[in-house]
């Protein structure tokens, strides 16, 4: 337990940036090559830092099983309640987008389709529990979970997914049950939810042996809310035009509030991203160097054609200004409050995006557009995400009728490649293109 820990510390405080310090200068040396001129304004300096923050986040968790407490959750879990237990926070939706943008899920997938799981399973469930089965990661290895923590304000497939992992791993399962908000959200709604979180006080501090914490868990909250406060000012430089970045370099900037909210790492970083935003503003340097028009993202984005689809817009001049995915993690600003931080966290977990009905969709969709200024829409129907796909159809035709915005539908999946046409995407995003020139 004790070479357990010290191993852990570590990779944490010494080798691991020990390590990445060695890399980043390797990387300058190599880097003198004069570099092609493309349709993409000049890189994000900030984004050798997140690669520097996820991988050591991930280096330390190789060694985190045995040393420190350890709990596998769902995006939409209350992680604030258990950062002042000292648990690492492992997320296999993270671990997933990794795996699909670096176009791994097809092997994972098989591997969890040939034990029985259904090919119709979300990609994120398949890979992960592949991934699990066949010992295989891009991240080299992941710490074995003393608890998995799953809230159903994403979807119910997490349920069923994370049972399977807790059967598997043979640990206790933490579910976080909220109901779907038609309208605001009711007070014993709220009051079910926070029973709810008070119990998950108990499970934790009976797993780690650590009594609860109010004054710590007070001082996570506050970095929580910064974290998503930070955030949310991050992703609305995207209003200026030109845009100091896409809608795509948003999905990759959202992984530390994502894995690694209420730390004082993950506000420093944003810090220091949103400082770097507001300097290509002041100095009018654009993520794309030709925005002609914008455009906004609805749904997931599809990882393992990120750069390809970037580049086909942004070749035209379009640019993603926004998106309602990476809003999602904004959305917590206005609900957490440090001095209740039990019954803000009830409410604002169970007022996320994909818990909420269509007017809500179609409020935010209002309020995008007028914001951004935006010029076009792309629904994404993503094949493994059918609560954020459920309804888009009627979206499309609201957007298109009440606010005179072009639309797009595209149908893919959000992480398995095998469930991509490359034809018919690609010929309905040069019709959608050709329809602003």
């Amino acid at each position: 337990m004790i070479t357990r820990r010290l191993q852990y510390e570590l990779a944490g405080r010494a080798v691991g940036p020990l390590l990445l310090t060695i890399e980043r200068w390797q990387k300058k040396l190599k880097r003198r090559q004069p570099r092609r001129e493309g349709p993409f304004g000049p890189p994000l300096e900030s984004t050798q830092k997140l690669k520097e923050l996820m991988s050591l986040h991930y280096l330390q968790g190789r060694y985190a099983d045995g040393a420190v407490p350890v709990a596998w959750i769902t995006s939409g879990f209350p992680v604030e309640m258990l950062r002042p237990f000292g648990f690492h926070v492992v997320y296999p939706e993270n671990h997933g987008a990794l795996c699909g943008a670096r176009r791994m899920i097809p092997e994972f997938a098989e591997v969890a389709e040939k034990e029985g799981y259904s090919h119709d399973l979300c990609s994120y469930a398949r890979g992960d529990i592949g991934s699990v089965l066949s010992g295989k990661t891009p991240v080299g290895r992941l710490p074995k979970p003393d608890m998995l923590g799953c809230c159903t304000n994403i979807c119910q497939t997490v349920l069923y997914w994370y049972r399977s992992l807790a059967k598997y791993f043979d640990v206790p399962l933490v579910l976080i049950d909220t109901p779907y908000v038609y309208g605001e959200s009711q007070p014993h709604h709220i009051d079910y939810v926070r029973d709810q979180l008070d119990e998950l006080t108990v499970t934790a501090s009976k797993i780690t042996g650590k009594p609860a914490n109010s004054e710590t868990l007070h001082e996570t909250l506050q970095l929580a809310r910064e974290a998503a406060e930070l955030w949310a000012a991050c992703l609305a430089t995207g209003k200026n035009r030109p845009s100091p970045w896409t809608g795509f370099d948003g999905f990759i900037h959202m992984a530390p509030v994502v894995a690694m909210r209420g730390t004082e790492e993950c506000n420093a970083y944003y810090r220091m991203l949103l400082d770097e935003l507001n300097d290509r503003i002041a100095r009018g340097i654009g993520g794309i160097r030709n925005e002609r028009y914008r455009l906004l993202w609805d749904n997931l984005p599809i990882w393992y054609k990120i750069r390809e689809l970037s580049s086909t817009f942004a070749e035209a001049g379009c640019n993603f200004v926004c998106t309602t995915y990476t809003n999602v993690w904004a959305d917590p600003a206005k609900d957490l409050d440090p001095a209740a931080p039990v019954a803000s966290m009830a409410r604002a977990y169970s007022n996320i995006l994909l818990n909420r009905d269509l007017n809500n969709r179609m409020r935010i969709f209002r309020e995008m557009v007028r914001d951004y200024q935006i010029d076009g829409v792309v629904l994404h129907s993503d094949r493994s995400c059918k609560p954020y796909s459920v309804g888009q159809i009627d979206l499309k035709r609201l957007i298109t009728e009440e606010l005179g915005v072009r639309t797009l539908l595209i149908e893919a999946d959000h992480a398995d490649p095998r469930a991509f046409s490359e034809e018919q995407v690609e010929t309905r995003l040069q019709a959608f293109i050709e329809g602003f020139t």
